[in-house]
């Protein structure tokens, strides 16, 4: 992908104009930039940014990488964007700082993810197209819901088969 910075049309929120500064496209792009791309591994074309190093540092690294993260999600909300993009970002920021935890693989997952890449070109379509969902949108949110139900249910299930299986059992004296 270029690094050249995308056209980003004007926002269609009032509250763009007490962030507009701070939150300028400029700014934005070069925070995408520089968390998710500003390196580059020598003679490939893997990309990498501060948020791969700043991950390697255990703790801290990934928490101060994530609250950079969501910077690009900040200016969304300010901009006004619609709130199925906003929680698209906040996932995207999620699943790379969940992921990110894990020591070594976390890290290369995140040089790979590149979450504010994703962010970035969610707000640059949505600035772009403003209010207009596409089907890939819910499908996502969808998916994501359903996965996060298995999760949640996996462990339940496995209790309830315990204690079923506990309950059956009849100790003879």
């Amino acid at each position: 992908m270029p690094l050249n910075q995308p056209e980003i049309l004007a926002a269609p929120s009032p509250r763009w104009t007490r962030g507009g500064r701070f939150l300028g496209d400029a700014r934005l792009h070069w925070l995408e930039v520089l968390l998710d791309e500003a390196f580059v591994v020598p003679g490939t074309n893997i990309r990498f940014g501060i948020d791969g190093i700043v991950g390697l540092v255990p703790g801290l690294g990934d928490v101060l990488a994530g609250a950079l993260s969501l910077v690009i999600p900040f200016a969304a909300w300010v901009r006004g964007v619609p709130y199925v993009t906003l929680l698209r970002m906040l996932t995207n920021v999620a699943i790379g700082l969940l992921v990110g935890m894990v020591p070594i693989a976390g890290d290369a997952f995140d040089i790979f993810w590149k979450a504010n890449r994703r962010n970035y070109q969610l707000l640059t379509r949505s600035i772009s197209q403003p209010h207009r969902h596409t089907w890939r949108d819910w499908i996502y949110l969808l998916l994501l819901a359903g996965g996060v139900g298995v999760l949640f249910a996996i462990p339940i299930l496995l209790v309830v088969w315990i204690l079923a299986w506990l309950s059956g059992i009849r100790i003879s004296h």
